[in-house]
């Protein structure tokens, strides 16, 4: 319960000061962070060792993770306020969105695959304000206030939240209806994933994306949404990833993985060139 009066009070400070402000707030709330959760900070190190093959991990790179993770939440509480068809003229980049327009235009609707890289939560906002129709999947938390109050915030725009609980047929709805389907795709919350190689070590990789393409016959297309120097955005697209499976029609395994490996070595590359961008405050390899 806790947590949610904290979200309402940050929520409430970023909100009544300048975008500025609050970016330069959360900056300093992150430092702070970064020195005294030590739990988080050897997480965060551990993560950059594998991704930078770097031991041991310059002290600001791991410091940067703190500092984006804390300008994403200052965009995730702000968003109602701030993103709008002007901030998407003046301060995010799009490019290559030819390619959804594409995986569309078939009928079948168009797996969007992502990672906890950028400001993932934005993405859904500028999408819909773009008029693609957007549905995302979405680990409900804990504490049911807090689940409504991140679920509000997406649902501002249009978005559909659909629980990761009632997610298969839901997404196939969604799919058949020609809507795109948004999925982080690098980390399993199910423990029903499939063991595929990860920036260099064996990972369990949750297969949902795969599923769901190779179910419905709909595309796969990154999507990425990353930090620049300036605060402002670049969105970035991949080209279509087009299901195909066994002759019988039946899906295996061996389609699975051959799908998650298309898609993977996307998201690994975009860690690779944004490593204080991927914000993941567990020991990704722990176990």
């Amino acid at each position: 319960m806790g947590n949610y009066y904290l979200y309402q009070i940050a929520s409430f400070i970023a909100r009544i000061i300048p975008l500025r402000m609050a970016y330069a707030l959360a900056v300093r709330i992150a430092d702070l962070h970064y020195l005294f959760s030590r739990t988080d900070r050897k997480a965060v190190e551990a993560n950059l060792k594998v991704i930078l093959g770097t031991d041991p991990v310059p002290p600001a790179m791991a410091r940067q993770v703190f500092r984006n993770f804390g300008k994403y939440l200052a965009d995730f509480f702000t968003m109602t306020k701030y993103l709008n068809a002007d901030f998407i003229k003046t301060r995010v980049q799009v490019r290559d969105s030819g390619y959804l327009n594409e995986a569309l235009s078939g009928g079948k609707g168009c797996v969007l695959v992502g990672a906890h890289l950028g400001s993932w939560e934005l993405v859904g906002g500028v999408l819909s304000l773009l008029g693609y129709p957007l549905s995302v999947i979405a680990l409900p938390h804990n504490d049911p206030k807090v689940n409504k109050f991140f679920n509000d915030q997406r649902a501002f725009f249009g978005v559909t939240v659909i629980p990761s609980t009632a997610a298969i047929r839901r997404c196939m709805e969604q799919l058949n209806a020609n809507r795109c389907v948004g999925i982080l795709a690098e980390r399993d919350f199910s423990q029903q994933g499939m063991v595929m190689d990860f920036l260099g070590r064996p990972t369990m990789i949750p297969r949902g994306a795969a599923l769901f393409s190779l179910k419905t016959g709909a595309p796969i297309v990154h999507v990425f949404m990353v930090r620049d120097g300036n605060d402002g955005f670049h969105i970035t697209f991949e080209r279509p990833i087009y299901p195909s499976s066994g002759a019988d029609g039946k899906i295996t395994d061996e389609d699975l993985k051959f799908l998650i490996g298309q898609y993977i070595k996307n998201i690994e590359a975009q860690i690779r060139r944004h490593p204080t961008q991927w914000l993941m405050f567990r020991e990704f390899w722990a176990s």
